[in-house]
């Protein structure tokens, strides 16, 4: 640790900042007051601390003014880590919160290393990850109005006589649907127009992420993922555009902890006990992986589908996603043997698919820009 370095808090803001310093080597920690939070005053501010020669080390905690302050402090050639909040070590009889002793502990805790940095995407992942996120939440209100229109239509006694709804024949079953009120033939018109505006939508989005998805430099990536059963285009671009490079995970487990697969634990002496699954980190690609484990409880088979998708891929990336299909599916049957709820199931075996996919990473030639 260099004695002319100071280690910088930044309490964010929508319009302000909240600045604290400590100084190297056991240096004092003091507060600044407060800046706006515009690119402007961080120059201003890191001009500032610069005088003297002093090396500076910036960092504030991830939330929902996004990471242009950790670029703009990069660009300008500093140390900037964006923290993860719910790893910053807290006291538990602490329940005075103010940006003050925010932005005071955050330089303090940096100073002793004892933050953990989160994985900050550029400008291109970042804005593939909006796309998907983006379909994910029009997908959400898409269920919902088709939620409202089936419920509209129970309440009146409207039922339809097929097996699945949302096909052509339910839909050809809808045109002919009349009620007797007026009133209530617009309502259920604007129901019905809503369910297909989101439609459209969504396959507008999907269309997108699968142009983005191959012009991404994680393409290889994406395509070496959908060799595995179950991971679909949507699924691979969703994975990747939360996690971006799998190699910086050292490990398959540590990848589990990250998107909060693995069990809960509190134990103490002799005693071990166990819970649910810790649901820490990404909760995005913790649902797609959930929804891709309800695949294996088929038989493991390579179907001409999978067999075109994996040939796009090497050889090793190619027997990973075989050893995973028929370990899965093995796996799948035996739990369910067992008495385990499905439920509980499929968050096993999405744990278990975080390690391929994890091995896949590792078999893949890491992501370039392209030019």
């Amino acid at each position: 640790m260099d004695e002319f370095s100071k280690y910088v808090g930044l309490d964010v803001h929508k319009e302000t900042i909240a600045v604290a310093v400590a100084e190297a080597r056991g240096g004092e920690v003091r507060y600044l007051g407060e800046i706006a939070n515009t690119p402007e005053a961080m120059d201003k501010l890191a001009r500032q601390l610069r005088k003297g020669g002093a090396d500076l080390f910036f960092c504030y905690e991830a939330g929902p003014c996004g990471y242009g302050i950790h670029r703009q402090l990069t660009a300008l050639g500093w140390d900037c880590q964006v923290v993860a909040p719910s790893l910053i070590p807290k006291k538990a009889g602490d329940r005075v919160k103010t940006g003050r002793r925010d932005s005071l502990s955050l330089a303090r805790l940096h100073r002793a290393g004892e933050l953990t940095a989160v994985w900050v995407p550029d400008g291109a992942q970042e804005a593939l990850r909006d796309l998907t996120r983006a379909r994910e939440e029009m997908k959400h209100l898409q269920r919902q109005a088709k939620q409202r229109l089936l419920a509209f239509l129970l309440r009146h006694g409207k039922r339809f006589d097929g097996k699945v709804n949302w096909t052509q024949a339910h839909y050809r079953w809808l045109e002919g649907v009349k009620f007797e009120q007026p009133v209530q033939q617009i309502v259920f018109q604007e129901y019905v127009d809503t369910v297909k505006a989101l439609t459209k939508r969504v396959d507008a989005l999907d269309k997108q992420i699968e142009s983005a998805a191959a012009e991404s430099v994680f393409w290889p990536v994406v395509e070496g993922l959908m060799s595995l059963s179950g991971v679909s285009l949507l699924t691979a671009s969703t994975i990747v555009a939360e996690i971006g490079d799998l190699r910086r995970f050292t490990s398959a487990p540590q990848l589990m902890a990250y998107l909060g697969v693995v069990p809960s634990e509190h134990s103490s002496g002799g005693t071990k006990s166990r819970g649910g699954i810790t649901k820490t980190g990404n909760g995005h690609v913790r649902r797609v992986l959930v929804e891709a484990a309800w695949t294996y409880r088929h038989q493991a088979r390579k179907t001409a589908f999978l067999q075109r998708r994996a040939e796009r891929t090497s050889e090793a990336v190619q027997n990973i996603a075989w050893k995973a299909q028929t370990r899965l599916c093995k796996r799948y049957r035996l739990l369910e043997a067992r008495g385990k709820l499905k439920v509980q199931v499929c968050t096993a075996i999405a744990r278990e698919l975080a390690g391929f996919i994890w091995a896949i990473g590792q078999a893949l030639p890491q992501p370039t820009a392209k030019a």
